[in-house]
């Protein structure tokens, strides 16, 4: 299906209604103008020629109505279509009568969607009802906003959700839900399974369910001799093979829908032989005591659990993360009061982190009790949770952090900013002289600590430039021997060849300090920290941790350590923000996650390697650079100004923050500039209607109520077009959204900054 040809055909639906209305009115306008003009009475002409001017009026707003409709509608499927492109799972945008407006690519490959076809059209042969489920869908969506639902077909589990979105339309997602392997419906052999509905009706059989009862059956009643089922006790079923016990289990599956397991009954004076035949079923199986306490299990079982998987042990032992105590679980099963008989445990193994859905089911075997837990490894399903779940906490605090930094920024500017102004008036000898430079250090501090927040969320300001790793870890390295001490010894070794890479040298730099730091106190006793640098070629993409890392070449960079490691279960959590192994107050838990944000905004890659007791490894990917500039001649060294010279020229500072703008304004006139203030764009524009007004500079804030910084300074450089700009902003550098390239003559100076910062700025652009 063609998106664009798509997409057109509904914006021409959508403000069809319109044209024809504004059609209609002008239509009637330019009537009732010729019947003014053919009237004989002036009245009449008047009344006529009125009536003409408004429906005129009246064609025209819903003309440009209209067009702002489709404009708006073009800009909406455009950010929903990149959006929603590259999902691995199939996505369509649908209105609210089921017509399907776009398709991602995942769609359009496994399903022959075509133009103006409906969504329950193109489901057909995947639901044997889409149309009843869909309506299902939507009508939960309308109310709750959004809405799911797993659904048994042929082909598997699969997952349809729903969400409502602006101008009456739908976002469809439809993804396969990993098989658990209870009662799945491919080919093969398992648990004999039957799904039914709220009243009872089949929905679904397994293949194993269709082998032992002969075919496919609509109820319960074709199944079952007697009704209402007895879980948990035996029941005789019509089988091909005749009249067979077996031991119902029930499994809640979710909207009004329940699992029953067709398990082998006990047999009378032998406790055991039940379980010779669940040796060999594909499902791991566990029965436990009431009291929580492994009494037999089958092979599966024990190749999922583990070692630890014997009889005697408790349950307590071998899984956790219940959330609850499990004795407390194991009751409501035995007494049948289990909302909730499914739930997703943590297996306690010692080689790999594992994750099972456990299903609890009653017994009852020669009048004892017994707990039958059927078993499926969810480890996949919960780490694809864990990533989703990881994922939007990454975009939570993201966007906090950039809230955060641009609020702390512009207080950290007003004292710093004033503190500066301070120090000028006193001197060393001065008794206030150390105390305003306590203020001044632990505001470089906070705003240090600020750029750590908006590095991990990714959104500080960096200066990429061409970088020789081997140069800056010869200026690196007398910092780093200062920051391992006495007991660890610091060793480099470089590739010969190795080639250059783009990146901030000063945030790389911050990189290598945190993961030589986090070396250093993994080896409290003392050690060897090994810093590698290595050209890699990948001829095929590299797959690990859940990123594909594309095939080139690449600088590998490697921090390793022989310190005491990190377990597997922290392994996956060391880049997440604020987490930390280390005691309170030895460490914020920010240097790793500050170390993955720059890394992966410069678009490299970092990945971790530990054993426990052997030591870790971190190994960073840069990408090689491809046109790296020809070595130059090295010029002769100029003399560094230290300070900004004075100057004269006349600024207009607007700033919307009245502390920092108290403050700019008062350093730059030290400087000799004269300074025009201003809190909004609109006072600023209104200060420059005198065109007796001569403007050298402009020094703005870039985001303020009402208008913007670079929107009134394009609106201002109409007229002025000589005039030079400073663009201020605590928030990072990208939220000017590439508007600061088409305005001529502009630079940018992240808060918090200096007095000197400043002066040396606007010197630049003036000189």
């Amino acid at each position: 299906m063609s998106d664009t040809a798509h997409s057109n055909s509904t914006t021409s639906r959508i403000t069809g209604g319109g044209a024809h209305r504004a059609t209609s009115l002008l239509g009637a306008s330019v009537l009732l103008g010729v019947m003014a003009a053919l009237a004989p009475e002036p009245l009449i002409q008047l009344g006529l020629a009125v009536s003409a001017t408004v429906l005129m009026g009246l064609g025209l707003a819903v003309t440009l109505n209209g067009r702002k409709v489709r404009s708006k509608d073009a800009v909406t499927m455009s950010a929903i279509s990149t959006f929603i492109e590259k999902d691995a799972s199939p996505s369509f945008v649908c209105t609210a009568d089921g017509e399907v407006i776009r398709a991602n690519a995942a769609a359009r490959q496994t399903y022959a969607t075509r133009s103006g076809e409906t969504l329950a059209g193109t489901l057909r042969n995947t639901f044997a009802n889409p149309g009843g489920i869909l309506f299902r869908l939507k009508a939960a969506a309308e109310i709750e906003g959004a809405a799911r639902e797993d659904l048994v077909t042929r082909r598997g589990h699969m997952r349809l959700a729903v969400h409502e979105m602006e101008d009456a339309r739908f976002l469809w997602r439809l993804e396969a839900v990993p098989d658990t392997g209870q009662g799945r419906g491919t080919d093969g052999p398992g648990l004999p399974m039957v799904m039914t509905g709220r009243n009872g009706a089949v929905l679904y059989m397994n293949e194993g369910a269709r082998t032992l009862i002969g075919g496919r059956v609509k109820a319960l009643d074709a199944i079952f001799d007697a009704l209402p089922v007895r879980y948990g006790q035996s029941n005789k079923i019509t089988t091909s093979e005749g009249a067979i016990d077996v031991l119902a289990a029930r499994v809640d599956a979710g909207a009004g829908r329940t699992a029953i397991y067709l398990l082998p009954p006990s047999e009378e004076g032998d406790a055991t032989a039940p379980w010779s035949t669940f040796q060999d079923l594909p499902v791991p199986l566990v029965r436990f005591a009431p009291d929580g306490r492994v009494r037999s299990f089958n092979r599966k079982g024990a190749d999922l659990v583990g070692p630890g998987l014997v009889e005697g042990t408790h349950i307590g032992d071998l899984m956790a993360g219940l959330g609850r105590p499990i004795a407390d679980w194991l009751d409501e099963t035995v007494s049948g009061r289990a909302v909730q008989q499914s739930e997703f445990l943590r297996l306690k193994r010692a080689d790999k982190e594992m994750f099972v859905q456990v299903a609890l089911n009653r017994m009852s075997d020669q009048g004892e009790v017994s707990i039958v837990a059927v078993l499926a490894d969810a480890t996949e399903l919960k780490t694809l949770e864990a990533q989703f779940v990881q994922s939007q906490k990454m975009q939570a605090i993201g966007q906090l952090a950039g809230g955060v930094a641009h609020d702390f920024n512009n207080l950290l500017t007003a004292i710093s900013g004033h503190c500066d102004l301070l120090l000028l008036r006193h001197d060393q000898g001065d008794s206030d002289y150390s105390d305003l430079v306590q203020i001044n250090q632990n505001a470089n501090r906070a705003a240090a600590l600020v750029g750590q927040l908006l590095a991990f969320s990714r959104k500080q300001n960096l200066r990429p430039e061409e970088l020789d790793l081997r140069d800056t870890m010869a200026d690196l390295t007398h910092l780093l021997n200062r920051l391992v001490g006495e007991k660890v010894r610091l060793s480099l070794t470089h590739d010969p060849v190795l080639k250059p890479i783009r990146a901030d040298k000063r945030q790389l730099e911050q990189v290598l300090m945190n993961l030589v730091v986090n070396a250093r106190d993994a080896m409290p006793e003392g050690g060897e920290i090994e810093i590698e640098t290595e050209c890699v070629t990948l001829n095929d993409p590299l797959e690990r941790d859940r990123v594909t890392v594309p095939a080139g070449e690449y600088v590998c960079l490697r921090v390793k350590d022989a310190g005491v490691g990190i377990a597997a279960d922290k392994l996956q959590k060391v880049f997440e923000p604020f987490f930390t192994t280390k005691k309170t107050g030895e460490g914020t838990g920010l240097g790793l996650s500050t170390a993955y944000g720059i890394v992966k905004q410069t678009g490299g890659f970092i990945f971790v390697d530990s054993t426990l007791g052997e030591g870790t490894t971190f190994s960073i990917m840069f990408p090689v650079l491809e046109n790296p500039t020809p070595k130059k001649a090295a010029a002769a060294p100029t003399q560094q100004v230290t300070e900004p010279k004075h100057g004269d020229g006349v600024i207009l500072l607007v700033e919307d923050e009245a502390p920092v703008r108290a403050f700019a304004s008062r350093a730059l006139r030290l400087r000799g500039y004269t300074v025009l203030e201003a809190d909004s764009a609109e006072a600023a524009l209104k200060t420059l209607e005198d065109e007796n007004l001569n403007v050298d500079l402009f020094v703005t804030d870039v985001v303020m109520p009402g208008k913007d910084g670079p929107s009134w300074v394009r609106e201002a450089l109409k007229e002025r077009p000589e005039v030079r700009v400073v663009f201020v902003s605590g928030y990072a550098e990208d939220r000017l959204n590439n508007q600061q390239d088409n305005i001529p003559n502009s630079v940018f100076l992240p808060k918090p900054f200096s007095l000197n910062d400043l002066a040396e700025t606007v010197h630049k652009q003036l000189h």
